[in-house]
C-alpha cells in the first residue's frame, strides 16, 4: 500500500513509518523543510499548501501531525500552537482529499485525536460514543475531529485515533518518569486516583496497522489498552518492575508551579475503553499494564 504521512518525525510518528515499511508498505513523509531524502515531499499546511497529485498518488493518508502537550508550559501563545498544529494540517488534508476527483481519492484517512476528547471522566468509564467533555484538550479535540469532516462528505473513510498513553521507555510520558523513580523521589501525582488509559508501543502499532487494514472500521476509535489503571497502580507496578520505592506523593499544587496549564490535564482522569477495537475482535499483546510495562522497560 501506497502511504502518505504527516507528523512522520514524532515519537509516535517514527515508529508507525518503521511498522509500516516493516509490513511491506511505501510510505511517503510529508516535511515542511526541504526534502533531504527520496521518501519525503514538501508541505505547507499553515498556508493550506499540499500538493494534490501527492495525495492521488496514494491509498491511504496518516496523519498524527500536532505539537506536543507535555513538552512545554502552556503559555498563551503555546496554546495557540497545539490547536493550530492539528487544525490546520488536518484541514489541508482534508480538504486536499475532497477536492480531488473521487477516482483519485485516497481509500482511507486515518487522522490524529486524543482521549483528550472526554475530558476529565472521574470513575465513569467511557467509549466511542460519550460526548466530547470539557477543557482545553477537549476543545481541542472537538476542532481537530471536525476539521477531519471534507474527507469524511467526500465518501473518504475517516479514522480519528483518540490515542492513550503509549509506553516506551524512550518517549512519550513514561521516559520523564524513569529517572526520578530509579532515583527513588518519584511517587503518584496528586491524589493518584485519576485513570490513566496506557497501552504498550506495540499494541498501539498494532491498532493503526489493524484499523488501516479493517474497510469496516471508521469514525472515532479509542486506541487505548483494555484495562485502564489508576495513577497509583501505575506508580506502584512501575516502582515494582524498577526495584524502587513508591512511597511519595507529587503534590497538585507543585505540579502546577511546575507545568502550568498541562498540570490540570496530568492530574484529570481517563478511564477511556476500546470498544470498537475490541468489537472489531483486535487482539492485544499486552492485555494489562505489568506486561505492557514490562515489553516498555525491557525492548
Amino acid at each position: 500500500m501506497r502511504i502518505l504521512m504527516a507528523g512522520a518525525s514524532g515519537f509516535l510518528g517514527t515508529r508507525l513509518v518503521d511498522r509500516f515499511v516493516a509490513d511491506g508498505h511505501q510510505v511517503t513523509r510529508l516535511v515542511r523543510r526541504p526534502p533531504r531524502a527520496p521518501d519525503e515531499r514538501q508541505w505547507n499546511p499553515s498556508a493550506a499548501q499540499l500538493d494534490p497529485a501527492l495525495v492521488a498518488e496514494a491509498d491511504a493518508v496518516v496523519n498524527l501531525a500536532g505539537a506536543g502537550v507535555g513538552d512545554r508550559r502552556w503559555t498563551d501563545e503555546y496554546r495557540r500552537i497545539i490547536r493550530t498544529s492539528r487544525v490546520d494540517t488536518t484541514t489541508t488534508v482534508a480538504i486536499t482529499i475532497a477536492g480531488l476527483p473521487a477516482e483519485d481519492r485516497p481509500a482511507v484517512l486515518i487522522n490524529a485525536s486524543a482521549v483528550g476528547w472526554y475530558g476529565d471522566t472521574g470513575d465513569r468509564a467511557v467509549e466511542e460514543d460519550a460526548p466530547a467533555g470539557e477543557g482545553f484538550l477537549a476543545d481541542v479535540a472537538r476542532v481537530w475531529e471536525a476539521a477531519t469532516r471534507p474527507a469524511e462528505d467526500a465518501g473518504v473513510r475517516v479514522a480519528r485515533l483518540r490515542t492513550g498513553l503509549p509506553l516506551d521507555r524512550d518517549g512519550g510520558m513514561l521516559k520523564p518518569q524513569l529517572l526520578p523513580m530509579r532515583l527513588g523521589v518519584s511517587g503518584r501525582l496528586g491524589s493518584g486516583r485519576q485513570w490513566w488509559p496506557c497501552l504498550s508501543m506495540a499494541d498501539f502499532l498494532d491498532a493503526v496497522a489493524f484499523v488501516l487494514a479493517r474497510d469496516d472500521v471508521a469514525g472515532p476509535v479509542n486506541v487505548v489498552g483494555p484495562a485502564p489503571v489508576t495513577n497509583a497502580e501505575f506508580t506502584r507496578e512501575l516502582a515494582r518492575q524498577l526495584h524502587r520505592p513508591a512511597f511519595l506523593r507529587v503534590p497538585a499544587v507543585a505540579l502546577k508551579v511546575a507545568l502550568g496549564g498541562f498540570a490540570v490535564e496530568a492530574l484529570s482522569s481517563s478511564r477511556v475503553l476500546p470498544g470498537v477495537l475490541t468489537r472489531a475482535g483486535f487482539q492485544y499483546r499486552h492485555p494489562d499494564l505489568p506486561s505492557a510495562l514490562h515489553a516498555a522497560l525491557t525492548t
